[in-house]
């Protein structure tokens, strides 16, 4: 290299790795890069996505949404997913995990899951296969408020009265973040067991030669070496509990109730722009939702940055 110039063979390689890189560059430009430009944009405007002439109003869509009770029951029923379903998670895929890959204990020196952990897994994986729609249709039909209901026919057989598992306002939420969990868990139990599985087993199993229990091989060994894992988890967890459009949708009485009570701000976004044609309002939620987003994302990962533990 001379004169600050890059040599033929840089040339080559680095124009080679361009060539790569430019289409799906581009096309993440153009549609995910620029969609949110769009969404900025409108969201200061009183487009109503029929026409192309539109006002510009400054803030009056976000000081709207201040005054909005629907909004801010949307906000409240994140809050509550974003405390509840990571949380529940990931407690639950942990000691599936833990189980499937040491939760054996010790045989002929060595450190293993539980039988029949390869099938199991497979088990716990089944929902990830499944589309989301087709979970809310499946669960529609375990979770009817009548006899006909898989629950509550279960509950009628032992003389318990049906309950209104998705019409009752005070546990509809509770239900629906219950079938979240269910699909989700399977996912982070593989994601788990992956990086138990890198945890080199000597460290196990000189620890269970120390008289180490299940306790202490759990919260003293394998939490601390898992850490970077688990806050990956933690934050897509966190991510998809500011979703959660799909099965609202499809599980919940009248698209978001009985009375707001699961509504999330996916689904008032939809129904914002496609029902009530406020394109402007809609796109202001929007921009609402990304910075909650983000701003959990990095709180998230600065709080629960630590030193790494290299082994």
């Amino acid at each position: 290299m001379r004169h600050g110039k890059l040599s033929p063979v840089l040339l080559r390689k680095y124009g080679f790795i361009a060539s790569f890189l430019a289409v799906p560059l581009i096309l993440y430009v153009v549609f995910v890069i620029w969609q949110y430009i769009q969404a900025f944009q409108i969201s200061f405007t009183n487009s109503r996505g029929i026409s192309p002439n539109f006002d510009y109003v400054g803030f009056d869509n976000f000081t709207r949404l201040f005054d909005d009770e629907v909004f801010w029951a949307a906000v409240r029923h994140h809050v509550v997913l974003l405390l509840a379903m990571p949380l529940i998670t990931v407690a639950i895929a942990l000691f599936f995990s833990f189980m499937l890959n040491l939760g054996g204990g010790q045989k002929n020196g060595k450190m293993t899951g539980v039988p029949g952990s390869a099938f199991y897994k497979i088990v716990f994986f089944f929902p990830q296969v499944l589309a989301v729609a087709i979970v809310g249709v499946l669960f529609q039909a375990i979770l009817r408020p009548d006899k006909s209901g898989v629950i509550n026919s279960a509950l009628h057989a032992v003389g318990v009265d049906p309950v209104g598992w998705l019409i009752s306002p005070g546990l509809a939420l509770w239900t629906i973040i219950g079938v979240m969990v269910w699909q989700a868990v399977g996912f982070y139990v593989v994601l788990f067991s992956a990086g138990m599985s890198s945890i080199p087993r000597d460290v196990f199993e000189a620890a269970a030669l120390d008289g180490a229990g299940r306790f202490v091989l759990f919260f003293r060994i394998t939490l601390p070496l898992l850490w970077d894992t688990l806050q990956v988890g933690w934050v897509y967890l966190g991510i998809a509990a500011f979703d959660g459009f799909a099965l609202v949708q499809v599980l919940s009485v009248d698209r978001g109730g009985p009375d707001n009570a699961t509504t999330v701000l996916p689904l008032e976004i939809w129904r914002t722009a496609f029902t009530y044609s406020k394109y402007g309002v809609a796109s202001a939620m929007g921009v609402a939702l990304f910075f909650m987003t983000l701003t959990f994302a990095v709180l998230t990962l600065r709080v629960t940055r630590r030193e790494r533990i290299e082994f």
